[in-house]
């Protein structure tokens, strides 16, 4: 997040060297105040004290809508202009450069996303001589679990067939 800050605020110092169009200078300095917004956000932990949101879905949109944004502004960079100066071309390669990072960004919020199994047993105690329980016991007793509320939903269906007959 860092390095898009800091590639944001390169094309806006060279964007501002040579005359440009000022809805380029506005995208990238909107750009610059959401991705600040959210850095200072996670720097303090302000995100923690917010739990109706959900984060992840927030980063994945902010990414999504950054990487649109930042690609606009560089097609848009490229049709506002015929002649390039260096200061213009060098502003466009970093704004590419961070619509490039915000996607890579986007591609790797997806581990976020993943399903989680529950484990039921993973804050076993040790006994008292200090080992932990053996893995195999823990799958076991799982595996006991599964089948004691299997055996519940058969019972329980056996009675409701033999309570109602037309069930």
């Amino acid at each position: 997040m860092f390095s898009i800050q800091i590639c944001i605020m390169i094309a806006l110092i060279c964007f501002q060297r040579v005359a440009t169009h000022p809805m380029l200078i506005l995208l990238l300095t909107m750009e610059m105040s959401i991705i600040s917004f959210f850095f200072f956000l996670y720097s303090f932990a302000i995100n923690r004290y917010i739990p109706f949101i959900f984060w992840p879905m927030m980063d994945l949109m902010n990414d999504l809508f950054s990487t649109c944004f930042l690609i606009y502004g560089v097609v848009f960079a490229l049709s506002a202009r015929r002649e390039y100066p260096e200061a213009y071309l060098t502003a466009m390669i970093f704004t590419a450069l961070a619509a490039f990072l915000t996607l890579v960004d986007l591609c790797l919020q997806r581990r976020q996303f993943k399903t989680r199994k529950l484990r039921r047993y993973i804050l076993l105690a040790p006994d008292q001589a200090g080992k932990m329980q053996d893995p195999k016991l823990l799958a076991m007793l799982l595996a006991k679990e599964d089948e004691e509320e299997e055996q519940r939903r058969l019972a329980e269906k056996a009675k409701k067939a033999q309570e109602d007959p037309g069930w």
